[in-house]
Order: structure tokens, then sequence, then C-alpha cells
């Protein structure tokens, strides 16, 4: 009989499992969907990509394997742009390295750093492959809590000092998933000397930064000074471009994580297509227009559902950033039954905040990937469904 490695036991996704056994049973009959759970973006790139796309697959050579690092045209369009957006200054050539997308990098940080017993800092609720890639290098996870209290940012104060003493990492994500909320340069400023202070590793997780909304913007953490001597910062192409498919995001910052990172990552892959390079090479290079379009884009989809809501006195708030809802459940309904009954009465999916981690309960995301009519009516749906 074949036989699951033991770390296995920690990647259970019975919370997701159980709803697409419940999808399927629904498109078995003929009812329909509408899903609200994964954050795939349904809107498309700006068309400068699939263009610049085609372009690139007539070169010479576009097939040949690919340097791990990145091509050196499309670090330096990087460089330009986060010079351009942030006012980072990076060089393009030891400060940049491109990854698989985003998720590439949070899955091996931990494997080129972290040994046996090592502890890692993770928000709770948090994406979970924070958790699983802790988990595949054997080191112990340490979750700290995110609280609404706190604008869902950790605190630092919490953390015992026993803990602290075994630290390696400490993995952060703003604008947040599931969570929308937002850091501020003061906060990251706090992180900084925490880090220096506890000779930490920090990952910040930038992916949703460019979807904030009412004329509000989300800082870089390496906009603090001193925080590239400390960490490095991820971001991805797949939520500010809506290229998710084609797997694009760059990482920046200390050039000896990203030198470790892309040791390691050289003994696993050969890095991105190179036409996917030269096509984020030119998205970058006109990325403003689109950028801004975009948020116009997901602030009216998030306007529209939450419309409903506030008319009918749900105590919510809207969010500031991101492509999600972390939306409280009304009072008495768990994440689970909410997710459950909303989906076998509604069609409608949403993922329980529980399957991002124990602080999730009470809580579902909502993903804004459809558009604001249709969002609109499914606030309808909530009211009608779970009344106050």
């Amino acid at each position: 009989m074949v036989q699951e490695a033991q770390r296995m036991r920690f990647f259970s996704q019975a919370v997701f499992y159980e709803l697409t056994e419940l999808v399927n049973e629904r498109k078995k009959i003929g009812l329909p969907v509408i899903d609200l759970g994964i954050g795939s973006p349904d809107m498309p790139p700006p068309d400068i990509l699939p263009h610049a796309l085609r372009l690139a697959l007539d070169q010479p050579g576009v097939f040949g394997y690919q340097r791990t690092e990145g091509t050196e045209s499309f670090r330096t369009a990087i460089a330009d742009f986060v010079k351009r957006r942030y006012q980072l200054t990076v060089d393009p050539i030891h400060e940049v390295l491109v990854t698989i997308g985003a998720q590439d990098a949070l899955a091996h940080l931990a494997l080129a750093f972290v040994n046996p017993g090592d502890v890692v800092l993770l928000p709770n609720p948090g994406y979970p492959i924070y958790e699983v890639s802790v988990r595949l290098a054997d080191g112990v996870p340490y979750f700290m809590p995110l609280k609404e209290e706190n604008n869902f940012l950790p605190n630092l104060d919490d953390i015992p000092r026993e803990i602290l003493q075994h630290a390696k990492m400490m993995v952060l994500n703003f604008p947040g998933n599931p969570t929308a909320s937002l850091a501020t340069l003061e906060y990251f400023a706090d992180v900084v000397n925490f880090a220096r202070t506890h000779n930490l590793i920090v990952v910040h997780d930038a992916a949703y930064i460019e979807l904030v909304f009412d004329g509000l913007s989300a800082p870089s953490f390496l906009q603090v000074p001193g925080a590239a001597e400390v960490g490095i910062e991820l971001h991805s192409f797949s939520k500010t471009f809506n290229f998710a498919g084609p797997r694009l995001a760059f990482a920046l910052g200390n050039k000896q994580i990203l030198n470790t990172l892309g040791k390691l990552k050289s003994q696993i892959d050969y890095g991105v297509f190179s036409a996917i390079q030269a096509a984020g090479t030119q998205a970058l290079q006109q990325a403003d227009t689109f950028i801004e379009q975009n948020r116009i884009h997901y602030q009216a989809r998030r306007d529209a559902l939450f419309e409903p809501l506030l008319a009918a006195n749900w105590p919510v708030r809207k969010p500031a950033a991101s492509m999600f809802v972390w939306l409280k459940t009304p009072q008495g309904v768990t994440a689970g039954d909410f997710s459950r009954r909303f989906l076998q009465e509604s069609g409608i999916v949403t993922l329980p905040g529980t399957g991002f981690g124990s602080e999730g309960e009470g809580y579902v995301r909502i993903a804004m990937v459809q558009p604001p009519a249709i969002l609109q009516q499914i606030a309808i749906e909530m009211i009608k469904r779970f009344p106050l």
C-alpha cells in the first residue's frame, strides 16, 4: 500500500474538500454555481501583455532553458517600475529575483533558511502556503493572531520571549489576504527594529499592493530605511496585471537572501519562460494607466457588494484594499455553516475563514471576481438567507 510521508498530515484541505463536493453535486444536477472562492482574476490583462507575448514567441532561442534569476532586461524594467511606483532604488542584478509566481518564492524560502526546529512567525489567518512551506522544511510555525481590534496587524509585543529565542523568520502580508488589512510605514518601521533586535528574516508578501481604494496607497515594506538589511518583498503579476496563469512575480531586497533563494531554485527549476518575461517587461513600462483602471473596477465591485449590506445595517466596513472581502458572519453562525448553507441554498461559493487559520472563525472570505451587478445581487441573497 502506498503511504504518504508523515508531513502530509499537516496539509488537510477538509473544509475546502467538502465545499468542492457540494459544488460538484450541484453541477451534476444542473444547478448554477457562482464561485467567489478562489481569487482568480476574471478580468483580462492589459492588451500589451498578450501582444508582447505573441511577438516574443517569434524571437530566436525563445524556447531554450532560462536563467533562474531572470533576464537582465526584465530585472531592469522591475527596478525602473519600483523606482517610479514606490521610490525604491534597487540594483537589478543583485537585488531583484524573478520567480514563477509569488507562491514559488513563498514555498521555497523556508527550505532555503529554516533548519529543523527553527520557528517561523506567521499571520493567523493567513495564506495557507505560509504554513505549508514551514512544515516542508521541518520548521515550527508560530501563529500571530490578527484581531479586528488591532486592525488585523500582528501585535509584536505579544510574541513570547521563548518563541523569539528560536525564531528565524517572519512572514507578513499587506494588503492582507484574507483580511484586506493595510499596514503603515510606522508599523513597518517597528517590524524592521523588531527584526534587528531578534535577528529575524522578514518576508513581506505584497501581492495586493496595487489594489488599494478610496485614494489610499499601500506602502512598500522596503521604503523603511534599513528594511533591505533584514528582509525581502514579493510582488505578483497575478493580481496587479490579471496575469495569473502564466505565473510571473519578482522578489526585491536583501541580496544575500535573494542569492540563497536563487541558489536553491537553480536546483529545482530553470526560471520563467523568457517570452513571459518579455511580456512582463512591456507591461511594467506601460503599467500606470492599467493599474489605475484596475483599481477603479475593483472599487466599483466592492461598493456594489456593500451597498445592500450597509443599507440593511449589517455590521460591516468596506475593505480599503485587495480583491477580497473579509466578512464577519451573523452572530451564532460559524464560518463553516455560513459557507455550507449559502452554497446549498444559493449556489454561491465563499470560503470559510477557518480555512486560513483558527482566527478565521466567524468570518468568510469573498473574492470579488464577478461584475458589480452580480455582486450586488449576491449581497441581497446574503441578507435574505441570514437575516440579522
